[in-house]
């Protein structure tokens, strides 16, 4: 592609030098230049791309997009702009063609959620004969096929190629998890979301190498807002009505008032190989529906699929058919070839507030004990271990405190914070350190009808140890010892 043909779509302060250049290819790591290269200096955490301007030169980068000029002059063509993030994004869908206007773009933001409402969005629209692909936490998806992804929203350059794959292989539709951090370093500048998605909002993500406040997090979740046609917006939480202050006509969900579509009438169902829930739909779509997943917070998340699937004309007996089935990865997972033993679920349950979300939904369907097992990550914040502890402490019957990531931090260190918070409870405990053996051990000594819930790991098939990652599936561990 011509140079000439990118500059077009990236608005320039200035260009230096020649733009009738060939490009062939567009990095951001200087690893990856080769010959005719577009290289683009973005800023990030911990280095700066304009540093590394010499070394791609002489790697064969022909060109340079920056935000500053270099201070040694090179024989290339240089393109100033005021921000290098928001112009590779730009330039990348011209890259690929532009293929999100290919595709209806379904964007999902909030603090928790967002897998789960992908996952239930995705079944609902392949159950109704829609092509469909996926990119969040877990992995981008083009059909069945699962693609290897660094971050929840990856990088711009990633992303359009990933819709550009999305599209050539026949995907109609892409559902993605639209972070906080993916607004903050535009890697969706630039794309009109057909639907954009508020499902609700609490302090997370905040540190100096995230959001430097509350305030930034949530502002750079209200940008969602900015670049969609339709807004869907859960009307029950907190921050809802300045996240979405600038909307025109949204659609709305609830399960305690008046909105577009309302659900009431919400009772739990628990049998072998199934929690979850009943509940009643009005508005958009009026009747019944079954949920094999646990939770208010998941009634919420159905009703962001099923207003969306509203709105696009799928009908009410395709969303009822798809919701019954679905299952997401490592969100309240259950394990179906354990049920002759227990309840056993896998969560990603890893701050307090979304353990003690957990725990108080599972506490709700009355189990005779409930038991969670989880450890803590090493080189994180102490303060979330004893909050994580107390949260467990004031809920669980039997804790089981184990490793989770304890990377180059010593276990029975991490694990002492644990024991703090749940000693605010008084909370019975046990250690094995050894998180298949404690697997085994709940296994082992588990009653029918106990609820067990293993946290923190969810979705991860590794563990981190001094600098490693070692394979572990906990879905696995227990597949495997159940068949025994």
């Amino acid at each position: 592609m011509k140079l000439s043909e990118l500059i077009e779509h990236i608005n320039p302060l200035q260009v230096v030098g020649d733009t009738d250049v060939e490009i062939s290819s567009i990095e951001y790591n200087s690893k990856q230049v080769k010959d005719k290269t577009l290289f683009v200096c973005l800023k990030g955490f911990k280095s700066d791309g304009h540093t590394y301007i010499g070394d791609a030169f002489h790697k064969g980068a022909s060109a340079f997009l920056v935000e500053t000029l270099p201070t040694t002059p090179i024989d290339a063509t240089i393109i100033q702009v005021a921000d290098t993030r928001n112009a590779l994004a730009l330039a990348a869908a011209a890259w690929f063609g532009h293929p999100a206007q290919k595709l209806t773009v379904i964007g999902l933001t909030g603090t928790k959620g967002k897998t789960t409402t992908a996952f239930m969005m995705k079944q609902i629209l392949e159950e109704s004969g829609c092509k469909t692909g996926m990119i969040g936490t877990v992995g981008a998806y083009i059909g069945d096929e699962k693609i290897p992804i660094k971050n929840t929203t990856p990088e711009s350059f990633e992303l359009h190629s990933l819709f550009a794959q999305m599209v050539a292989k026949g995907c109609t539709h892409v559902v993605m998890e639209a972070s906080s951090q993916g607004f903050k370093l535009k890697r969706t500048a630039g794309i009109l979301f057909d639907y954009g998605v508020f499902l609700n909002l609490s302090p997370d993500h905040i540190s100096p190498a995230e959001h430097k406040d509350f305030e930034e997090y949530r502002d750079c979740k209200k940008m969602m807002f900015r670049q969609t046609r339709q807004a869907v917006v859960n009307i029950d939480g907190d921050h809802w009505e300045y996240v979405a202050s600038d909307v025109q006509n949204p659609v709305t969900f609830s399960t305690n008032q008046p909105a577009s579509l309302t659900a009431s009438h919400m009772e739990n169902i628990w049998e072998p190989g199934l929690l979850g829930s009943t509940f009643t739909v009005h508005g958009l779509y009026e009747g019944t529906v079954t949920l094999n997943m646990p939770g208010a917070f998941n009634v919420h998340n159905a009703l962001a699929a099923m207003a969306i699937a509203a709105n696009l004309g799928i009908p009410f007996e395709t969303v009822v058919s798809a919701l019954k089935k679905v299952s997401v990865k490592g969100r309240t997972q259950l394990i179906p070839e354990a049920a002759h033993l227990s309840t056993f679920l896998i969560d990603y349950a890893h701050n307090a507030l979304s353990i003690e979300s957990l725990l108080s939904m599972l506490k709700s369907y009355r189990p005779g004990r409930l038991i969670c097992l989880f450890g803590g990550g090493g080189n994180r914040d102490k303060q979330r271990r004893y909050d994580m502890g107390k949260a467990a402490g004031k809920y669980a019957d039997l804790t089981i405190i184990t490793t989770d990531n304890p990377r180059w931090e010593d276990p029975a260190n991490i694990n002492a914070h644990i024991i703090e918070g749940l000693d605010v409870y008084h909370g019975a405990y046990q250690i094995i350190m050894d998180r298949t053996e404690a697997i085994h051990y709940l296994m082992d000594h588990c009653k029918k009808d106990d609820i067990v819930a293993l946290i923190g790991k969810g979705h991860e098939e590794y563990q981190e140890i001094e600098g490693v990652k070692y394979y572990f599936s906990e879905e696995n561990i227990i597949r495997e010892y159940a068949k025994e």
